[in-house]
């Protein structure tokens, strides 16, 4: 086993103990944007907001850590049935960990809706706190590192940026491509987080680290007006 440190819970939950022993040598290594780390802040969070929702808390973290099972590539068409898929990889997993068939439903359902570019609406207080917790961790200063990474995978399969030179905040109006230029992922997803929050506490702190990549994206545009000027 890695050092990585146990989840929210574990030390007093056999079930989330035996589940993140199952689970985490299936999460990737080479992907920083969905890696353990990942899996890790989005149970802290989902541990944290889920009195707040009415949701269990210990449900909440076996759905935190699931939730990721099967990562599909933003670059590729499937991309939208990666919580689907996801939710359907961990059914095992949770049965042998001790989870009842209804707990073992519960937990499926949210995983399943969790996913932002599938669209769906949660369905029940567990889903709420799923999605919150994993939107939280795309937004802020770890958002931006998340999608940096991402920016540094799609440039090993094709031509790809940090943003573009000519107009790095997409203020000209010319087609958004968040696989092309990482800054437009701002405006193509990550702006529209906030906004979406189901509990007060993520929204209160999704508020914050927007606006923090906000002020990000004001100083890459004026640094990137100087490279200009200087290129001329």
């Amino acid at each position: 086993m890695s050092s990585f440190p146990s989840p929210p819970l574990a030390s007093s939950s056999p079930r989330l103990d035996a589940l993140w022993r199952a689970v985490q040598p299936l999460l990737p290594t080479a992907d920083l944007a969905h890696d353990r780390d990942h899996v890790l802040r989005v149970t802290a969070w989902a541990r944290r907001l889920a009195p707040e929702a009415g949701a269990d808390p210990e449900l909440a973290v076996a759905a935190a850590l699931v939730h990721d099972l099967v990562n599909i590539p933003k670059d590729s068409p499937d991309r939208p049935l990666g919580s689907e898929a996801s939710a359907a990889a961990s059914r095992g997993h949770l049965e042998a960990a001790g989870f009842t068939p209804a707990e073992v439903a519960q937990v499926v359902e949210a995983v399943r809706t969790c996913s932002w570019s599938r669209g769906h609406a949660p369905t029940g207080p567990l889903g709420r706190v799923l999605q919150d917790a994993d939107r939280l961790d795309a937004l802020g200063a770890v958002g931006l590192a998340r999608n940096l990474a991402c920016a540094q995978s799609f440039a090993a399969r094709s031509p790809s940026r940090f943003y573009d030179p000519a107009d790095p905040l997409g203020s000209s109006g010319r087609p958004l491509d968040d696989v092309r230029n990482a800054a437009d992922h701002f405006f193509v997803k990550l702006q529209h987080l906030a906004r979406g929050m189901h509990t007060a506490t993520a929204r209160a702190e999704a508020a914050r680290r927007q606006a923090f990549m906000e002020a990000f994206l004001g100083r890459l545009a004026a640094e990137a007006e100087v490279a200009a000027d200087l290129a001329d």
